[in-house]
């Protein structure tokens, strides 16, 4: 029998599939009576369930990450699809295709393994090279380094995620650098492409995307400069200078210590990583909020709790279907408190490195 995807569903429709459930959470309702909130995914996409009868029973028959076949009605609730769920249970892992559940890159993966090869043949930097030479001449690290996604929530959230930002930073990279002199070009080409290596390791994504326990302890930033030093190592000769440049940009890419950085960009490089890196992920970030609403009708995308804002899915651009220009009811028109977090631009969304130097007498070190 065909698979109905996430993608497929639309208004009304009677959806007796089978999906992977990413969220399992069980609350209480005003009356009194507990109901099931599930996050349901398949490759497609993931949609939002509710299970309001039987809830007892039907909850001690699976856990977060099985797999479920459930006998449920589509309805758009605040512009977001949702199933209401009447019947499930419990699906065998050997019974499904783990390939019709996991998202991935829209891109090729041959074709992005083929564009990093040839961004190797560009740099000029021997040392540069070799140490490169050696990450992405391992069959072992390519393995994970080609299917891991790049982040569990926030961005490129799908298999090759990890690959596809890694080039997108690279490709920035060399808009930037004709722009601007003295720039370390195959520094940078280093740091974009190893930035987010450490992820290898950090990202579990065969069955769903999580954090392994090494990712929990220690995160991608501190792995991938272990990873680093793990190849040089084996790199004779290698200028230590060179490796700390390389490892501050690692320890620094994303910006702020609130945001997780051991350290602040402190050379030129380093900070033209952490705007370029924080820029392939909000962009992509953005566009997969937008995409996640084919049903609704408003120009307004749902609050995005994040970034903290609602997105407007226009542009501009010639040759768009116009949207409605009235207000539907459930349109998420940003209340005032938003416009005034807005004003005050706060840093999650910002992310500016130099903005807590304002006014304030602080360790620069």
């Amino acid at each position: 029998m065909r698979k109905t995807y996430v993608a497929d569903i639309r208004e009304r429709d009677q959806v007796d599939a089978v999906f992977l459930v990413k969220d399992k959470i069980m609350a209480m309702a005003k009356n009194g009576k507990p109901y099931l909130t599930l996050r349901l995914m398949d490759k497609s996409g993931e949609v939002e369930a509710k299970v309001w009868d039987n809830v007892d029973t039907f909850a001690a028959t699976f856990e977060r990450d099985d797999f479920i076949s459930i006998r449920s009605k589509a309805t758009v609730y605040l512009g977001k699809m949702q199933l209401i769920i009447s019947e499930l249970r419990r699906i065998p892992d050997e019974e499904v295709e783990l390939a019709d559940f996991l998202p991935e890159t829209d891109r090729s993966i041959q074709e992005m393994e083929a564009e990093l090869a040839e961004l190797l043949t560009t740099l000029t930097d021997d040392n540069i090279r070799r140490l490169l030479s050696a990450f992405f001449d391992d069959p072992l690290l390519m393995a994970s380094y080609r299917l891991a996604p790049a982040a569990k929530g926030m961005h490129h959230v799908y298999l090759g995620g990890l690959l596809e930002h890694s080039l997108a930073v690279a490709r920035l990279v060399d808009r930037i650098v004709p722009l601007y002199s003295g720039i370390n070009r195959d520094l940078l080409i280093a740091g974009a492409l190893l930035h987010d290596v450490g992820k290898v390791r950090e990202m579990a994504y065969q069955r769903s995307f999580d954090y392994t326990d090494e990712g929990k302890l220690l995160g991608h930033i501190t792995i991938g400069v272990e990873m680093i030093q793990e190849k040089l190592v084996t790199l004779h000769g290698f200028p230590p200078e060179l490796a700390m440049l390389l490892k501050h940009m690692l320890l620094s890419h994303h910006g702020q210590y609130e945001f997780g950085s051991p350290k602040r960009p402190k050379t030129l490089e380093a900070t033209i990583l952490n705007y370029l890196d924080d820029l392939d992920s909000k962009i992509n970030g953005i566009r997969t909020h937008i995409r996640k609403e084919p049903d609704n009708p408003s120009r307004w995308t749902a609050y995005h709790r994040l970034y903290d804002r609602y997105f407007f899915k226009e542009n501009g651009l010639d040759g768009e279907e116009p949207l409605p220009v009235e207000v539907v009811p459930d349109e998420p028109v940003p209340p005032p408190r938003e416009q005034v977090r807005e004003e005050k631009e706060r840093k999650s969304f910002h992310n500016n490195p130099f903005e807590q130097l304002k006014e304030k007498n602080l360790d620069l070190f």
